[in-house]
């Protein structure tokens, strides 16, 4: 009996990547596509490669996360940071056109990334304080929390200038009410309560 289009490798490819809107390469030969056929799919225009390892549909329109998704994809292992976190929790008015990402101080990093990168290198990434994780684009993204992230803000802020830090400041405690618990918490972490202080309870 013919193969109906429902079940050919081509539909199957496809639905797998309209359904994560970015997949892996395993994740499709996983699904019974063999790379010579992902190739294949590529060259005919069906799909297009932001990345190495990585498919979408050519004719999709990349969504406001795309670019933190291709760098997750690149990096699974690095933190969504500052700028880039800041855009992704709705804080502040920043645009960065670069992704901000956090990594191991020794940490493997590409040399010519599909998408352009800002790599924040850490001795200690504090992965269990204030890292979340998400979904986007079928791609699983970590990032700091916006506590977090407003923390990193004041730590980094010789590099993305006290007012970033400040106006993010402003737009968490408004969104939080004023409940400030969590921040403090991981200022301490981070031992930036001294510098902190004053405008938090500028703030208050």
């Amino acid at each position: 009996m013919p193969a109906t289009l429902r079940d050919t490798p081509k539909s199957r490819a496809l639905k797998l990547v309209r359904r994560q809107g970015i997949a892996r390469a395993r994740d499709l030969q996983a699904a019974g596509i063999p790379g010579e056929y992902l190739r294949r799919l590529v060259q005919e225009g069906a799909l297009e490669q932001p990345a190495r390892g990585q498919y979408r549909l050519a004719s999709a329109q990349p969504s406001a996360g795309h670019t933190i998704a291709v760098a997750a994809g690149i990096i699974p292992k690095g933190v969504i940071c500052l700028l880039s976190a800041l855009r992704l929790h709705d804080l502040g008015t920043q645009t960065p056109h670069e992704v901000w990402m956090l990594i191991g101080a020794k940490a493997w990093a590409p040399v010519n990334p599909a998408v352009p990168l800002r790599l924040v290198r850490s001795r200690n990434l504090h992965e269990d304080v204030g890292v979340e994780e998400r979904t986007i684009e079928g791609v699983k993204v970590r990032v700091t929390s916006p506590e977090r992230t407003v923390v990193e803000c004041f730590k980094h802020r010789n590099t993305i200038g006290l007012d970033v830090a400040l106006e993010a400041l402003r737009d968490l405690i408004r969104r939080r009410r004023g409940k400030t618990d969590e921040l403090w918490r991981i200022a301490k972490v981070f031992r930036m309560q001294s510098v902190m202080r004053p405008y938090l309870e500028a703030s208050a």
